[in-house]
């Protein structure tokens, strides 16, 4: 045997040698750690995917409750949109109320429901009898 090819380890017998070309470690040893890491790689790459997959489910629910919020503020909105034209309808309906006992005190002395002439009716007045 030349120097170079002088195995490392003596205690290993010629027949390992033909076999895997090398004493240092056993091919099959090699590829079962080899093995081992890329499965834990593996494992690792799914749990941040899993992890990824988590973190975008968060993020859709809560863009689901800000699209409820949004949605509570709208009803809220249409809400107070309600009372508004119901206060509105309110005052009307008051107005008129009064407007109708103007017309009964009025009926009620025996004039006009109408007492006051208009303003077109005072200046016909003026043009007529002082004129």
């Amino acid at each position: 045997l030349t120097p170079t090819l002088t195995p490392l380890r003596l205690d290993v017998d010629a027949k390992t040698v033909r076999r895997h070309g090398s004493t240092s470690r056993r091919p099959q040893q090699h590829d079962a750690a080899a093995m081992a890491a890329r499965e834990r790689e593996r494992e690792r790459e799914r749990e941040r995917e899993r992890e990824r997959e988590r973190e975008r489910e968060r993020e859709r629910e809560r863009e689901r409750e800000r699209e409820r919020e949004r949605e509570r503020e709208r009803e809220r909105e249409r809400e107070r949109e309600r009372e508004k034209r119901e206060r509105e309808r309110e005052r009307e309906r008051e107005r008129e109320r009064e407007r109708e006992r103007e017309r009964e005190r009025v009926e009620e002395r025996g004039g006009s429901v109408r007492s006051r002439p208009t303003r077109s009716e005072q200046l016909w007045y003026h043009v007529t009898e002082l004129g």
